[in-house]
């Protein structure tokens, strides 16, 4: 009787364990696989609504869609995506920032243009939407989680994106300002407290911090509060519509400043390009107090017996730069085979002639030669002999170069750099003249720094060419287009638009063979023919491209490379493999404004040591 009643009791026990499973378990569920159950479960809860208006199930992902129309017509989907964790509010993020590059118009629109695509946004996003499989994997991939070392992986490869902690602050800043400035927002003061703290730790975690490394070790703990600080920015604001339109206003506004800021840097840069740093202005007068506290017999250079000695490698170095001749003679002595075989010819104006030679003086090169002249002293170079002195000195080339408000003048700040006033940037074209008796002349700008032995330039055959020079058609913008008027009948019918361009800076010259073709004659007829600038506007390589048009030897690119002067990423190869460097642009390597990568090429010729650089406070 006990047994029996025993196994009554456990019968009924397992019924009422079993029978629960077998009333609310559907067993066709067995056959369906983990992925398609949790995926057909969320579709079905997703869908639930109440009295025909979607609302929220917080427990469960949901997608809200909106359509968003570009400035290309094109329909962009937007979701908004409620999930707790910070891998799903990130990937929100990223989708949002690629919704607003998405939307984003070329054109300056104005601010009602912004509202009105807000307004449409608002208009449809209640219209339901079927969710594209690719939007959705763009908002719940994997892949975007932080690893590591704070960096996340980009869907659709494998890169990492770099400082990931850093990118995330600077986001959150940008929504925080979103937030602060809307209405609902400010109409809650104890939120607006809140999120400006947070606005305050963030930035302080930030700093100058461009990577993660940078950041303090509580940047973490200021990301996480900062995050639950906006996810209740979020529960106030609901209105897209406007969050939307203040980002979009926000851009606009930044595109402007950006605009604004480009030309302030541009001027200033234009403007620091000629303006002669102290260290440098006190320099030569240091020099020439000195030079004239000499007496007769030690103003002279030794060797002058090798000035016309056809023999050897002449240069021509035509500058008003003591500091930046220097480097340019010490650099090619050291780097010289035969340092007694070379001899430079340096030229310059009145006010820089007697610092020129007291510096030479001063500091001998080694055994190599140096001759100093002044450009005053060339009695044959006049107005009547040149055009382009005459050109130089009239009013109204003084105008167009300097009066920036003048009818005739170019707005451009470039065209009123006054080396284009200077006679010095075009003797160049005077090189037969100025050395009669030489056959072959390297020609070297002040702006350079020689990095191997440049003897061998005397061996090359130029070909019956006069002009030997590394062309720079490399890119497009250094072909004959850019630099002459090719809507004048004079250049379109003598010259190839698409013709290569080649550099100054670095040219050997055979003089010989420049007489022979009398090339200044060439270069006066054009220097006549364009007295009302309608040829081309400014500088030497212009008048350079049409006098030796057809005139010019190609060199091998190993002797010259350029763009240290304007370009951050010259090629690091390039550089080192080159026989001459060139800091062609305004970002000249004794100014402030030079570029911090290449500084040390040029700054290892100089010694900051030296009693006069120490004087002027000239340092590295």
């Amino acid at each position: 009787m006990m047994v029996k009643l025993r196994n009554l009791v456990l019968f009924f026990m397992l019924l009422t364990v079993v029978a629960p499973i077998l009333l609310y378990t559907d067993p066709a569920a067995s056959f369906k696989t983990p992925f398609s159950a949790k995926r057909d479960f969320l579709e079905d809860v997703t869908a639930l609504t109440f009295n025909s208006d979607e609302n929220r199930l917080n427990l469960l992902p949901r997608e809200s869609p909106a359509v968003l129309r570009g400035g290309g017509g094109e329909e962009v989907v937007v979701y908004s995506v409620d999930k707790n964790s910070r891998r799903q509010e990130e990937a929100r993020d990223q989708l949002s920032a690629r919704v607003l590059s998405a939307t984003d118009d070329d054109d300056d629109n104005s601010i009602k243009q912004v509202a009105d695509s807000a307004s449409e946004i608002h208009s449809r996003e209640r219209t339901p939407v079927q969710l594209s499989q690719q939007t959705s994997e763009k908002v719940d991939d994997h892949h975007d989680e932080p690893n590591a070392f704070g960096a996340k992986k980009e869907k659709g490869n494998n890169v990492l994106l770099p400082d990931a902690q850093v990118r995330h602050l600077k986001d959150q800043l940008i929504r925080a300002k979103v937030y602060l400035s809307l209405p609902s927002a400010k109409a809650n003061p104890h939120f607006v407290r809140e999120l400006r703290l947070r606005v305050k730790e963030v930035q302080r975690a930030l700093a100058d911090a461009s990577k993660d490394s940078d950041l303090p070790k509580t940047a973490i703990d200021k990301l996480k509060a900062m995050e639950q600080t906006l996810a209740k920015g979020k529960q106030i604001q609901d209105d897209c519509s406007t969050v939307v339109k203040k980002l979009r206003a926000m851009l606009h506004s930044a595109e402007e400043q950006l605009r604004v800021h480009k030309k302030q840097t541009m001027f200033l840069t234009q403007l620091t390009a000629k303006t002669i740093p102290k260290g440098l202005h006190c320099l030569p007068l240091r020099l020439t107090t000195d030079y004239y506290a000499l007496n007769s017999s030690q103003q002279q250079f030794p060797n002058q017996d090798k000035l016309e000695d056809t023999q050897l490698y002449h240069y021509a170095l035509f500058s008003d730069n003591v500091l930046a001749t220097s480097v340019v003679v010490n650099s090619t002595i050291t780097n010289a085979k035969h340092p007694s075989k070379h001899v430079f010819h340096i030229v310059t104006d009145r006010l820089n002639y007697a610092a020129m030679r007291m510096w030479f003086l001063d500091n001998p090169p080694g055994k190599a030669t140096i001759q100093v002249q002044n450009v005053e002293e060339f009695t044959w170079l006049n107005s009547s002999y040149s055009p382009v002195l005459k050109q130089l000195s009239s009013r109204s080339m003084i105008d167009y170069y300097f009066r920036a408000h003048h009818t005739n003048s170019d707005t451009n700040i470039k065209f009123r750099n006054p080396k284009y006033l200077s006679i010095l940037n075009h003797l160049r074209f005077y090189l037969p003249e100025i050395f009669p008796k030489l056959s072959k002349v390297l020609f070297l700008d002040d702006d350079i720094v020689v990095q191997k032995d440049l003897s061998g330039l005397w061996l090359v055959d130029l070909k019956g060419n006069v002009n030997g020079a590394v062309e720079t058609c490399g890119e497009s913008f250094h072909r004959f287009d850019r630099y002459l008027n090719f809507s004048n009948p004079l250049i379109s019918k003598n010259f190839d638009p698409r013709a290569c361009g080649w550099a100054y800076g670095m040219n050997v010259f055979d003089l010989d063979e420049w007489k022979r073709q009398n090339i200044t004659e060439v270069y006066h007829r054009w220097q006549d023919l364009n007295q009302d600038r309608e040829l081309w506007k400014l500088g030497t390589l212009p008048p350079g491209l049409i006098t030796f048009w057809r005139r010019t030897y190609p060199l091998d690119r190993k002797w010259h490379t350029l763009g240290l002067g304007y370009n951050p990423s010259v090629n690091q190869r390039d550089i080192e493999r080159a026989a001459v460097i060139h800091y062609n642009g305004n970002l000249k390597p004794w100014l402030e404004i030079g570029i911090p990568r290449y500084r040390g090429f040029w700054s290892k010729h100089v010694d900051y040591e030296h009693v006069y650089l120490r004087e002027c406070n000239i340092n590295p």
